[in-house]
């Protein structure tokens, strides 16, 4: 089925933030767009306004009769939703045309030129760094992000007939395999979702065959030192990126007084005195990446100083909640070790001498049981950690699988404890915070409007 054959479009997942972004593209072509999600969220209620049928309960017989016509109507899921989910089983045994998140996805950067932004971590600030780069310059570009962008209050950034399209590429269930890349960035091969792939060699071969998907005549940018071997097809030209070395990099950083200020080089590029809008040093590195893409596509170097100072950021993701002389508090998204380790030492390079307070929601059992030596290594940068309870999201408990694990291998000299995300507002009311960051891709977020509040009336 072509985007031009489809009428309607019903998707099962409708809240997630990748889904949200197709909701919101279906819906500017002119389609009747519904779907289901487990609970009611600001998502679902904004997507709703602007024009999307969403309910709530699992129930085939809610499903409007629009999206009843197979021949007109495309189904699309997440890999999140479980297989006996009774709507997705209904418009399997009628024979509807059903797709992947991943698999749309495929389809719109074939018919364009996809600059895709994959890997374990720092996808979402880069590729939404990447996005605002062209769309703010004579380039412009479509985008799906896998976050809200700070400077549109949006994941989905539309040009009309503009041929790039910034995609973020989720290796999660190996979707980024349905994709076309014209370029694409490589962020990280750190194992994750090993739930999903068994062994880290199987995750790794899962980033080789997505690199033999590049488009001849296009560009694989790779971090320096990941753990990769390319498979690139013939006229696929390959560059190494990292903050200080590689074909691109970043020089004459400067880093304090809350700002940080570097010159952008690479092949036939030298930019000086670049601002960073969001001023944490991993952004040296996501932007290195963002602008060799933006500069590789034409946006000229004034366009990409103006660019890198006005980014304002994603929700989430470094996302400062207070930021004045006696207290600062930010929240972060990273619920792996890799990221926790570079959100808690950035903030620390940027903040030295002060103390810093980590909060992590760990994620999904299975990602715990894994990784729980790495987390506690990772949170023992900070200078006192609490843990709340996992976050389950699509798995079950795991027996013996708590945030016990962590806490018991976090550094001796480390104050640590754990505490009911409910109560973590409680918990933090007497200590002494100068510094706090709150870490998890679960719903800790959902309290940091009352930290925030419980911080500024001290």
């Amino acid at each position: 089925m072509q985007i031009d054959q489809i009428r309607s479009v019903y998707l099962i997942g409708a809240g997630g933030i990748g889904m949200s972004a197709l909701i919101r593209y279906f819906l500017s072509l002119g389609k009747r767009v519904g779907g289901y999600d487990l609970t009611p969220s600001e998502l679902t209620e904004a997507l709703i306004t602007e024009g999307a049928e969403i309910h709530y309960t699992d129930d085939p017989a809610q499903i409007p009769a629009v999206y009843t016509e197979k021949a007109s109507t495309l189904i699309v899921f997440t890999p999140a939703v479980p297989p006996e989910h009774r709507e997705l089983t209904w418009f399997r045994e009628q024979g509807f045309t059903i797709r992947k998140r991943s698999q749309v996805l495929g389809l719109i950067t074939q018919s364009g030129k996809g600059l895709c932004v994959a890997g374990t971590h720092g996808k979402t600030t880069t590729s939404t760094m990447l996005a605002h780069l062209l769309y703010q310059s004579h380039v412009k570009c479509n985008a799906f992000l896998g976050g809200i962008s700070k400077n549109y209050g949006t994941n989905l950034l539309l040009d009309p007939g503009n041929p790039y399209v910034v995609i973020e590429a989720d290796e999660f269930d190996r979707s980024f395999h349905w994709l076309s890349p014209y370029m694409s960035v490589i962020t990280s091969t750190d194992p994750d979702h090993l739930d999903i792939y068994g062994t880290e060699e199987a995750y790794l071969e899962s980033f080789a065959r997505y690199t033999s998907l590049i488009q001849p005549g296009g560009v694989l940018l790779a971090r320096k030192g990941i753990s990769l071997e390319p498979r690139l097809q013939p006229g696929v030209r390959l560059y190494s990126y990292s903050r200080d070395e590689g074909d691109f990099h970043a020089e004459n950083i400067r880093i304090g007084g809350g700002t940080i200020r570097v010159d952008f080089v690479g092949p036939g590029v030298r930019i000086h005195d670049i601002e960073l809008g969001v001023p944490v040093s991993i952004n040296i590195e996501n932007g290195v990446a963002a602008m060799a893409v933006a500069w590789l596509n034409g946006v000229t170097p004034e366009e990409i100083r103006a660019g890198m100072a006005s980014f304002r950021g994603v929700d989430r993701r470094f996302d400062f909640k207070i930021k004045n002389d006696r207290v600062v508090y930010l929240s972060d998204y990273a619920h792996h070790p890799s990221e926790i380790y570079q959100s808690i030492a950035s903030v620390r390079e940027l903040y030295a001498g002060k103390k810093i307070t980590a909060v992590f929601q760990p994620h999904l059992y299975s990602r715990t049981q894994d990784f729980y030596k790495e987390f506690a290594d990772s949170l023992s940068l900070a200078d006192e950690v609490i843990l709340t309870d996992i976050y389950p999201a699509r798995e079950l408990p795991v027996p013996g699988v708590t945030s016990q694990l962590i806490l018991d291998h976090i550094s001796a000299d480390i104050p640590g404890s754990l505490c009911r995300k409910e109560e973590i507002v409680t918990h933090l009311t007497d200590k002494t915070i100068e510094v706090l960051i709150t870490l998890g891709a679960g719903d800790i977020e959902n309290y940091s409007a009352a930290i925030s509040q419980m911080l500024e009336n001290r």
